[in-house]
């Protein structure tokens, strides 16, 4: 059974940057979209970002564009997202998610779920 792992959260000052990681075990992410969700506090999880199998095509949720970066390692079989020029609003537990076929906006469409990692943005 596939797992996702996701790092890299932690308290992080306003004005700088977040890099994520999202890293599988017991399987591999080669044939496997992977898309980027966050849940800030008392409001419902958001999409931000997927990329396709091979990396070729990225998706960004408009509010995210220009400040988000997502890429993957199929060889280290790991997914990152960059996070630049931090807001306290980006505060949340952040999730990564893998799914067959290529990126969804739907949450329904995604397998394989991590843990989430939380990330605090402080002024």
């Amino acid at each position: 059974q596939l797992r996702l792992v996701e790092s890299g959260g932690g308290l992080a000052q306003a004005g700088g940057s977040l890099r994520l990681s999202c890293t599988a075990s017991g399987g591999t992410l080669n044939y496997l979209a992977i898309g980027w969700f966050r849940q800030a506090p008392g409001k419902e999880r958001e999409g931000l970002s997927c990329i396709t199998h091979t990396g070729e095509t990225t998706k960004y949720v408009d509010s995210m564009k220009g400040r988000m970066a997502i890429s993957r390692d199929n060889a280290k079989n790991t997914a990152y997202i960059q996070i630049v020029e931090l807001k306290p609003e980006d505060t949340a537990v952040y999730y990564c998610a893998a799914l067959w076929g290529t990126c969804s906006n739907n949450e329904a469409h995604y397998v394989y779920w991590g843990q989430g990692t939380r990330a605090t943005v402080f002024a």
